[in-house]
């Protein structure tokens, strides 16, 4: 087993989850609770729910997205490897790219940090062209910036067609 590595203080970890298959609210609400019982995180914000289109195989059936803004002590590789194992513990299976899920936990940024190791690079490099990351990280970090504009400037320009709000969750 691994020692955990940690920083000294905690950063904001921004992260997308979503999910088509089962029931994906309740496995972000899993997700969410599993992350805060961490004792090296700690959920600060979470997003409106939107249901939104099936995005690169739109032969299923439509996502539920949310965006969520987490503080941790947990280094990169450490915070992957955490959403990794509750993605599995939520019985996650990797079979087909961009296809149906059960649950689906992206870290897009990491503090301020660029990072690009096997597995992880941050900021999640497909952000920009993604209303369903766009528009619920809006919500919650409007004022952060990638490639020189804000997330709130770049949801607006987004395409959000077949998008709706749902009702919010009682994440925690």
């Amino acid at each position: 087993m691994s020692r955990l590595r940690l920083s000294s203080r905690a950063e904001e970890v921004l992260i997308g989850l979503g999910g088509n298959i089962g029931d994906p609210l309740e496995s972000m609400r899993s997700a969410l609770k599993a992350l805060d019982a961490d004792p090296h995180c700690k959920v600060d914000r979470v997003s409106s729910v939107w249901k939104t289109p099936p995005w690169g195989v739109t032969d299923q059936p439509d996502f539920l997205n949310a965006c969520a803004a987490i503080s941790t002590t947990l280094e990169p590789g450490d915070f992957l490897d955490l959403c990794l194992s509750i993605e599995k513990n939520l019985k996650r299976v990797r079979d087909l790219r961009w296809g149906p899920r059960s649950i689906d936990i992206d870290v897009l940024f990491f503090g301020d940090r660029m990072i690009s190791e096997e597995g992880l690079n941050v900021p999640h490099p497909r952000i920009a062209g993604r209303a369903f990351v766009l528009v619920p990280l809006a919500e919650i970090s409007p004022d952060r910036m990638l490639n020189g504009k804000s997330i709130d400037a770049l949801a607006a320009l987004a395409d959000t067609s077949g998008m709706e709000k749902q009702a919010g969750g009682d994440w925690l």
